[in-house]
Formats: structure tokens, sequence, C-alpha cells
């Protein structure tokens, strides 16, 4: 079980770090929750998050909006994962924390770190018995969030 989950968390993230973002959207249950927040905020337990979808069709309508309606600047992500943490919940659901340090290189060349924190995730498997995140919380570990998160954490 900790490949698989391992093996969704790298997929999603070279999802993202390779640009193919219409791809990302598909690593989650059509009824999901997806959601970037800070670790202050978290631990008050804010609902509200930096980035919010609570189903797929959110997700997919993030990354048309990033391809066709959104300007932002060019840049890539490389994201740098720890081993999840996992514990089984009675409902056949698995909760897992990894940790995540995401490298942002901008059109320039210029390379910062840009995020660094834990994922929180619920992941259940699909109909098809494929495991998909029907939760995935980005805790950043900064109170500082760069205005330009534009692509998904």
């Amino acid at each position: 079980m900790l490949m698989n989950i391992a093996t969704l968390n790298a997929a999603s993230a070279r999802a993202l770090d390779s640009g193919n973002l219409e791809e990302w959207p598909g690593f989650f249950l059509d009824d999901c929750l997806y959601k970037v927040t800070t670790a202050d905020n978290h631990e008050k337990a804010y609902q509200a998050g930096l980035i919010y979808a609570d189903s797929r069709a959110m997700l997919e309508d993030r990354v048309l909006a990033l391809r066709e309606a959104n300007i932002y600047e060019r840049q890539r992500y490389r994201h740098i994962l720890g081993m999840p943490l996992i514990q089984v919940g009675s409902d056949g659901s698995v909760a897992a924390e990894t940790s995540f340090m995401v490298v942002r290189t901008m059109r320039d060349g210029q390379m910062m770190v840009f995020a660094a924190g834990v994922y929180l995730d619920r992941v259940m498997r699909d109909a098809d018995g494929a495991w998909r995140y029907a939760e995935r919380i980005v805790v950043c570990d900064s109170q500082r969030i760069d205005t330009l998160l534009a692509i998904p954490l």
C-alpha cells in the first residue's frame, strides 16, 4: 500500500512538474476536496483556502482557466516529496501525510524554494480499483505565499 500511495503522489507531482496540467484532476475522485492553506490557518481550523475546490470538475475548471483565461508569468515546478506516513481507516480509506518542497523556476531561469509543507491526504479506491485523492489539504509551512500561486501545489 505504501508504494501505491507513493506512486500516486509521484504521478500527481509529475503531471504538475511536466506541465501536463490536464492530467492532474484525474488523480482525484469526482467528489473530492483540494485546499491550499497555511500551517497557522490549518491549526486554527479555518475552512477557507488560498486555493479551494470541492470537486474534480472545479479542478478541471481551474486548469482550463490557467490555460485560457489567467495571465501569469511562465514558470515551472519541481516537487521533492518525502515518503508518505500511512494510516488505514476503518472505512477502507487511507490517511497519508507526505512532506513536500516545491522549487519554482521562472522564465528567466531564476530558481527559488517556492513552497514547503505537508500534504494531508485521504485516499480511496475508485470504482476501477485505482487509488485517488478523496481529499488533499496542502499545508504550507510559511504564511507568506507568493501571489503567483497559479499552478496547484
